[in-house]
């Protein structure tokens, strides 16, 4: 059998019984761990497949966003971690872009005391934190208002970003893999290109309990990424293809 006639039976396998080990798949392949561990990570990198511990399964598809509210109660601990590594990558007399969500605002309760920075955001809630407890300069974007997260959206928000230049953008996402971010409203499409080619070093922040997620609509590659920080709970596979893919991941 030819490795794309066997990673086909892997797809075919794993889409009829959800997760399989890499055991069953060496006996029922009758091939060897090692090559049944690249063609995992062949297929991860289509963005077809993740691995899980001892096995793989299909990529959970984002039919939609969570609200501000839930995503608040989930992961706090990891967000705490990865905001306490992302500051220390924020200069003396900066400007931030904190994208929308709950782990840029636990970023944005890290520097409460920072009064050198200018702070860009698309997010009411961060906006209204830093106001409250903050001392830095903050810039809202603007634009099409999206309920369920408290966030701008749409061309309006885009069109402010696409003005400005920061020296880091801080950038979240709800779904990615190792073909990059996705996200199920096309809304939010626009911002994040924007900001991404309106900043100087560009840090994407997310839990790994996002990871191995796909949405509708393509927004980054994981390429364009400056740095990766995201928590330990990522598989050994996952971090070692990412490793030769040349991308700079920090693990808290």
């Amino acid at each position: 059998m030819i490795p794309s006639e066997r990673q086909q039976r892997i797809i075919d396998l794993v889409a009829k019984k959800g997760v399989i080990s890499i055991n069953f798949l060496v006996e029922t392949l009758n091939v060897s761990h090692m090559t049944i561990r690249r063609d995992i990570q062949k297929l991860e990198e289509k963005g077809i497949i993740m691995p899980v511990s001892g096995g793989i399964q299909s990529l959970e598809k984002l039919p939609f966003e969570p609200s501000h509210i839930k995503k608040s109660q989930m992961f706090e601990e990891q967000k705490d971690k990865i905001s306490q590594c992302a500051v220390q990558y924020i200069p003396l007399n900066a400007s931030i872009y904190l994208d929308a969500g709950t782990t840029t605002l636990a970023i944005a309760k890290q520097i409460t005391h920072r009064a050198d920075l200018i702070v860009f955001t698309n997010d009411f809630v961060i906006a209204n934190y830093l106001i409250e407890y903050g001392c830095c300069k903050i810039i809202h974007t603007g634009g099409t208002i999206c309920r369920e997260n408290y966030s701008s959206v749409g061309e309006f928000a885009a069109r402010m970003l696409s003005e400005i230049y920061v020296d880091i953008a801080f950038i979240s996402t709800s779904s990615w893999s190792l073909q990059g971010l996705s996200t199920p409203d096309e809304n939010k499409i626009a911002v994040k290109k924007v900001i991404a080619n309106s900043s100087g070093t560009r840090i994407l922040v997310t839990d790994s309990s996002k990871y191995g997620k796909v949405a509708t609509f393509s927004v980054l590659p994981l390429k364009i990424f400056d740095v990766i920080i995201t928590d330990s709970n990522l598989s050994e596979n996952t971090i070692k293809a990412m490793k030769e893919q040349n991308l700079v991941i920090k693990l808290v």
